[in-house]
Parts: structure tokens; sequence; C-alpha cells
């Protein structure tokens, strides 16, 4: 579906407020901390900046839901407010759950994801080909029958899926299976038409009896009908003109790829319920949580119906949704069994979700190994440092020996100069805080005038900088 795949970065969106000769044109929202208020207050000022329409928002910790709320309009033209029993298209988010079904069968003996498709049913192309773990990690190869960011006419028209699917695997192959990553509709709505056909009886029928009722996810629906009472209107956007009711995917186009709608409440359950294995044994969640080795050695980053973020200080799985007129984040870090999820009625709406998803994360998150550091917080000394640096004088008592001796006034008065030419700083985006030797690394990226910066810190545990650089990116 549309806005599939999450980004990578972790990127928590601060506000700053420099004072002297370094200003601030535009500043952005800071989420504080995970108290109800300051997160209210946070996703309010988001939501209201970025013109979201719609946001529903929900927050868990440790297993505990801390923060569930609706914000906006569910229906711009009735006037009606998002409530926390808003239902809203989640897209792809969809994919776990229907990755979860398929492992349920698996673990009865029904099928096995290293089953030939051809096993099941012989009339796609490829069948022989392609295995249902090829379909649940992306890599089979499979033209993806949803690659655009709008409905184009015949997707706006009701579709026979098993139709849909014999043209899209009848089409070559965009690579040999296995040897490349490529995020694909078609090999999902293909595992959907596996479970069907294994299950004897319609996907939306194993998803209730397995998934839904079980879990008590009493506010999630599969394809309900669009402008049913409970149910968000989705809007979209052509440039930079008024939002507008979006047209939907027609029947038969969605399906175990990306068809279900929830609330954010719901999604924490669900969430919850894999995290503590209760949806999948372990052996099953190891393959929704294990990345694809592709020909060559390279990896996938990607399981089955999660994608892995595994180079910070936890592993947090991911997956982002969209279909026309929605969009939505849905982030578990499973060490802590604590998520955040995230959902818009508005197809341009990746700006909202991912400033409030990695906002969050990075609050649930602890620091990579950092060591603790006497003075302020990281954030709070590099700027502090870099309005120094701009004013040309800066305080030596708080710099080790070695990184004096390389500020010499000359560099300074060069690096002075360089911001001072450059513009103001704005746009303030806090990165990574790490260690290395002992130190404590951290990042900030920002604009100088028009010129994207980023800045690198090392301090030690005494609070001495041992070194600050700063350099376009």
């Amino acid at each position: 579906m549309k806005t599939d795949i999450a980004p990578l970065q972790i990127a928590t969106f601060l506000a700053i407020a420099f004072v002297g000769t370094v200003a601030v044109s535009a500043q952005s929202p800071t989420l504080q901390s995970l108290t109800p208020a300051d997160l209210d207050a946070f996703i309010t000022r988001v939501v209201a900046e970025q013109k979201a329409i719609g946001v529903t928002v929900g927050v868990m910790q440790d297993g505990k839901v801390i923060f569930n709320k609706g914000f906006g309009l569910a229906n711009v033209g009735r006037n009606a407010p998002v409530t926390p029993n808003t239902l809203f298209a989640i897209g792809s988010v969809t994919k776990q759950f229907t990755c979860a079904v398929a492992l349920q069968l698996e673990q009865e003996g029904k099928l096995s994801f290293d089953d030939r498709l051809s096993r099941y049913n012989a009339d796609f192309g490829h069948s022989n080909e392609i295995t249902l773990r090829d379909l649940g990690n992306h890599v089979s190869g499979y033209r993806d029958y949803y690659p655009l960011d709008f409905v184009d006419r015949p997707m706006a028209k009701e579709i026979d899926e098993y139709q849909l699917l014999k043209t899209f695997s009848n089409k070559p192959l965009d690579f040999p299976p296995g040897s490349r990553y490529s995020y694909s509709n078609t090999g999902y709505l293909l595992l959907g038409h596996v479970v069907s056909l294994v299950g004897r009886k319609p996907f939306e029928q194993s998803l209730q009896e397995r998934i839904i009722t079980p879990l008590g996810l009493t506010m999630t629906r599969f394809e309900p009908t669009r402008g049913a009472p409970g149910l968000a209107e989705g809007y979209t956007q052509f440039g930079l003109g008024p939002s507008e009711v979006a047209v939907p995917e027609g029947r038969g186009w969605i399906g175990a790829a990306g068809g279900i709608w929830s609330t954010s409440g719901d999604l924490l359950k669900w969430d919850l319920a894999l995290m503590d294995g209760t949806v999948v044994n372990a052996k099953s969640w190891k393959t929704m949580t294990s990345p694809r080795e592709l020909t060559g050695g390279r990896s996938s980053a990607y399981g089955c119906g999660l994608q892995l973020r595994d180079r910070g200080p936890q592993l947090i799985l991911v997956h982002s949704g969209g279909v026309s007129g929605f969009g939505a984040r849905n982030a578990m870090i499973p060490a802590t069994k604590s998520a955040v999820v995230v959902i818009a009625n508005a197809d341009y709406s990746g700006g909202v979700l991912d400033t409030i998803q990695e906002a969050v994360l990075a609050k649930l998150l602890p620091v990579a190994n950092a060591p603790a550091i006497a003075g302020p917080p990281a954030r709070d000394a590099a700027l502090e440092m870099l309005r120094q640096i701009r004013s040309g004088t800066v305080d030596r008592s708080k710099l080790s020996d070695e990184y004096n001796a390389f500020l010499t006034p000359e560099r300074l008065a060069a690096m002075a100069k360089s911001l001072r030419d450059a513009g103001e700083i704005s746009d303030v985006q806090a990165g990574s805080i790490g260690e290395r030797g002992g130190l404590e690394v951290s990042t900030l990226r920002m604009l100088a005038g028009n010129t994207p910066i980023s800045t690198l810190m090392y301090r030690a545990p005494d609070g001495k900088i041992e070194e600050f650089l700063f350099s376009r990116r």
C-alpha cells in the first residue's frame, strides 16, 4: 500500500531557543517526557503545525498503556472529532496480521513457509520457483501491483482478487527469488490466498476467528464499507491545495495486503499479544523478526510483516501503512514490551506520523551505552558550544587540554566566520547518543541559513568537551 515502509532513521524533532547572536527562525515542537500532559501538548502542537486533519495516538511502556487519545476531526463535513473509538484504515500494518495467521497454520502442520506456492495453486506464474517464505519476506520477485501513490483508473474499480493475482503473478519476475528485497503487495495477497485455501474459509473469517475475537480486538474490522458509522473519512491533497475526500481503492485490490481498520488502542493490544507470545510461538516469532539473508550475503532488514531496526540500543520492530486517504505507523520494542501507534486520516500525513513516532521512540529507548556525564544534557551543551563558537569566544575551562590545543585562535575565527556567513540556526534535530572510548558521543542536525549541517561532540564523564566539530551534510 502507499507509504509502506517507515524511514529507518530514529530522529527526535526538538525545539531550541538560542540567545544572543544565534537565533532560531522556526522552532519545532519538543516532547519533554512521556507523561500524559507532555504527550498531549506535544501531539496537539504537531497536529496544529502540520495542519493534520485527524490523528489517533497510543503509547505503551513496560506492557502498560500510558496514553491513548484522538486529535482533530474524523470527518470534516460533519465536524466529527476523533475519539479513541474512531476506526482508521491501517494499510500495510495488516501484513503482520496476515503473517501471524499463516504462521498459526504452520504451527498446526497445515502448511510450511518453505513450501513452494505451486503446492497450493499451480495456476499462478512462477509458483514452482517461489516459497511462502519468499512472499512474506518480500523477496519473491513478483511485481508489486500497487507501487503508485494514487488510485489509478483500474484500481478505482472493483476487481476479482483471483484475476488480479493471476495477472500480476504471470508477469516476468523483477529478479530471481531471494536475490533482492523489493516490497510487493502482490506477495501478501498471495499469502492471504494460501491462508484461505488451507483454512478452507475466507481469509477474513480466519482473521476474525484466530486473531480479532481471541484477542478482544473489538474495534478492529476487515474491509468495512467506507462511510459506515464509527469510521473516519479519508482525505487527500493535490499539490498545495485544500484537502478533499480521497477516492478509495475498489473492492478486491487491498485484502490481506492492507485491508484492516482499527484504533490505536486495539493495535496496542495486538502489539502486546505479539510480544508476549500469545499470538504465535517462539519459532514463528523468530520467522516474523528475522531478516532474510539475500543472495550475496546482504540482509533484507525485514522479517515477515515487520521491519527491523537493529543498530540502536534495542531492537525496534516497525511497519508503516497507507491506503487512499490514510497513513499509519506501528512500532514495538520487544525488550521492554513498549510500543507507539500513530494513525492519520490523510494520505499525505507522513510528516505528522513520523514526527510523533520518532519522538516517542526516542523517549522509550535507553541511551545507547553512553556514560553518565556531569553537566547539562548533550543537546544543550552542543547548542551552547555552537553559540560560543559563533560569537568567537569560548569558555576554555570547559574544554579538554587536547581540544583546547586543537582549537587555535585561527581555527576558532574561521569556524565563527563560517557560521555567521551561513545564517541563522534553525530546524534543530537530535541525532544519536552513544559511547566510544569511554566518552559520550552525540550528534545534532540543523540548518545554518539554508545549509544543512551536523555537529559531532565528544564529552568525558567530568563534562569536559573532548571534541566539537560541525560540517555540511
